[in-house]
């Protein structure tokens, strides 16, 4: 399967928020479509993420100023997946990383996190993430990060598990169990 990598930028906001239109989020309802807009660079205060309307409209405005980072998978043309990857340093202030990963230490080291991957239905279990993995590697290396850090769920029954990345993919990439707590896991690949 050829499947082509490509980093988000500026002049891919409508492939990034068609993607999302076009793909169900895992309980398959509409309105809880989250376009990625709380896993990014931006100060949430004063934001109204309440609709997926207004995500929607966020995200094409951080999409274009380049607040949302991560990379696309395309097959045919046609993008069949998502992973948010950001430089952790720039995402404590995000929404989510204050509700949700608030457990992480902050550390000196430079660190590329990832946040979570969106893939079609139609092509889960083909790799696609995996290959997406890959690449927020290869790039992390060349930019001088000395830490790849990922944000797993622990248990693989709850709902949203896929949105972290299971445990199993980090494992194979070469990552190490760095925080085991109650809130989550904290997986890394020192580069």
């Amino acid at each position: 399967m050829n499947i082509e990598i490509k980093r988000l930028s500026p002049e891919l906001a409508d492939d990034y928020v068609q993607f999302f239109d076009a793909t169900p989020h895992d309980d398959l309802i509409d309105e809880h479509k989250c376009y990625c807009v709380c896993w990014c660079n931006e100060e949430y205060k004063d934001q109204d993420f309440s609709t997926a309307e207004k995500r929607r409209q966020f995200a094409y405005e951080y999409v274009r100023k380049n607040i949302i980072q991560g990379y696309l998978a395309y097959y045919e043309g046609k993008v069949v997946g998502w992973c948010n990857a950001n430089t952790k340093a720039n995402c404590i202030k995000c929404v989510a990383w204050r509700y949700l990963v608030d457990f992480v230490p902050v550390d000196e080291k430079k660190v590329k996190s990832i946040f979570c991957f969106t893939i079609a239905p139609e092509m889960k279990r083909k790799g696609i993430a995996s290959k997406l993995l890959e690449r927020v590697i290869k790039d992390a290396k060349e930019e001088g990060f000395e830490v790849v850090e990922a944000y797993p769920y622990k248990d693989n029954g709850y709902l949203s598990s896929d949105f972290g990345g299971y445990r199993e993919m980090y494992n194979k990439g070469g990552f190490e169990l760095f925080i085991d707590s109650e809130k989550g896991l904290v997986m890394r690949k020192y580069l």
